[in-house]
């Protein structure tokens, strides 16, 4: 079965409030088994746009990645990524060999 992933990029306007974001989403990431594979980190923009923070997500599977972001215990969490940052979210099935 192929696992399901988060990728994001994201802008933080206010560094206070994304920190009350990220103290926040532990208690999703946890019940839904998420494991960074990507947050944050040097990189370069070969095409097309960026933002300043990309992050890559890993979940068991696409349905639980699904199931993690309408969670509420996202939802919490994201309330404070709204007044924090703007953001583009993708939540997409991986490859499976």
């Amino acid at each position: 079965m192929a696992k399901g992933y988060w990728i994001g990029r994201v802008d933080v306007h206010d560094a206070e409030q994304y920190q009350k974001y990220i103290d926040s989403n532990g208690e999703a990431f946890t019940k839904y088994g998420a494991k960074f594979l990507i947050r944050g980190g040097q990189f370069e923009t070969a095409e097309g746009t960026s933002r300043s923070r990309n992050v890559v997500i890993e979940f068991k599977d696409y349905q639980t990645a699904v199931d993690c972001y309408h969670s509420p215990e996202y939802a919490a969490a994201k309330a404070h990524r709204f007044l924090a940052s703007d953001a583009d979210i993708i939540i997409i099935e991986g490859y499976d060999l």
